[in-house]
């Protein structure tokens, strides 16, 4: 969701400063491009060449380079953030904010920007407290300025109460979320079921025949669903995934499992998008007890599950429908096929030969395939191939 995304990471001089290395490398992680802009005081808390190594970037201070007289642009910062943060902000720099002093870079910034802008306030209990700090945050907020609240506990003073700053992982998913309410909530009104992750058919009480997917893509897939202000049914096979935000999660275990609870939610689903890993077979009798290790070959009698994609493609009206194909060889004829048996609006092809697709890990190359051709991604996150997918399903939606 930060993927590409442009950030000022302002710092204030408080003691709070030394999250905001950890901040800065979150959000690098998340794909942003992170530009760190600290007040003089903040020096004195965590140090430039710290910031400057986990946002890859020169840090700004001063409004010029007192060396060669370069001048350090607060216009051209403003223009080009889609975000200012600023990551520890103190009462001082609140106060400033809303009576528009600009004495330092930082606060020249903000006044510059077009952009979204969000603090996260840090000091003592009394300070955040005080009826004008709490009237400058109201401000603020009407401004339009998010304000990232404080967490309680043990102060820098010894004392204990509200005023720590948010944890950076806190920080970096408010900061998602300010970014996923500006985006049009295309899909409300909508019910969506996904299906994800991998079955598990039992042999015994102890073994059972299943595959490596985690689940990733399909759960990616469900968040931007939701995101976009669609009603989400994952149906999950077992995962040590989270559920994702404003997600309504189904646990199941088998294919046969996960048939019954696809086939209930269709009936009240506008669309599905059917990226589970669901097994074709599973073993015709199940023992009763641990079946006992002998000096013979064990054969395990298996049967074909039932196709659920198969069954909701024969009862898809216009409703829309996506599959996913995870192919070794023949990958474009055999996702071309499962497009016509399975009745798909679009199917999503990815190769186990392409390196840094398929299961396991965070990122994916795909091919979305439908009846008019094939549009080929290249390597990205799963949360950016999601994006994609729905892309995809909203265009379906608006013909």
């Amino acid at each position: 969701m930060l993927n590409g995304k442009h950030i000022i990471l302002g710092i204030t001089g408080s003691i709070a400063a030394y999250k905001a290395a950890m901040l800065c490398r979150l959000l690098v992680k998340e794909g942003a491009e992170v530009r760190v802009v600290m007040t003089p005081l903040a020096k004195q808390f965590i140090t430039p060449l710290t910031m400057a190594t986990l946002s890859k970037h020169p840090i700004l201070v001063e409004f010029f380079n007192p060396e060669n007289g370069e001048w350090n642009s607060h216009v051209s910062l403003g223009e080009w953030a889609d975000m200012l943060l600023i990551a520890p902000a103190t009462a001082n720099t609140l106060a400033k904010m809303v009576t528009g002093i600009a004495d330092n870079l930082l606060l020249t910034t903000y006044l510059s920007a077009r952009s979204k802008v969000a603090v996260a306030p840090a000091m003592d209990l009394d300070m955040y407290a005080h009826i004008t700090t709490q009237n400058n945050l109201k401000t603020l907020s009407e401004r339009g300025v998010s304000i990232i609240e404080p967490g309680a506990g043990e102060l820098a003073s010894g004392l204990v109460g509200k005023g720590r700053m948010a944890e950076p992982e806190e920080i970096v998913e408010q900061v998602k979320a300010i970014f996923a309410s500006e985006k049009k909530k295309s899909l409300e009104g909508k019910r969506y079921i996904v299906t994800a992750g991998a079955t598990i058919e039992a042999i015994d009480p102890v073994r059972y025949i299943t595959n490596h997917s985690t689940g990733k893509m399909g759960y990616a897939i469900a968040e931007e669903l939701a995101s976009r202000g669609a009603e989400v049914r994952l149906i999950s096979g077992r995962t040590a995934l989270p559920t994702p935000k404003g997600v309504e999660r189904i646990d199941v275990l088998s294919a046969e499992d996960m048939y019954n609870a696809a086939v209930r939610e269709w009936a009240e689903a506008d669309g599905g998008v059917m990226c589970a890993a669901v097994a074709d077979y599973t073993p015709v009798a199940v023992a009763d007890r641990k079946l006992k290790k002998s000096d013979d070959d064990m054969r395990i009698e298996l049967k074909r599950t039932k196709d659920i994609a198969k069954e909701l493609g024969a009862t898809k009206g216009n409703r829309v429908l996506v599959g996913f194909a995870l192919e070794t060889d023949n990958e474009e004829a055999n996702a071309e096929g499962k497009l016509q048996r399975k009745n798909f609006d679009f199917v999503v092809l990815n190769s186990l030969q392409d390196k840094g697709a398929g299961f396991r890990g965070d990122t994916n190359k795909v091919t979305l395939i439908d009846r008019n051709g094939h549009e080929e991604h290249p390597l990205m996150s799963k949360r950016d191939v999601a994006s994609v997918i729905v892309d995809k399903i909203e265009t379906i939606n608006q013909r």
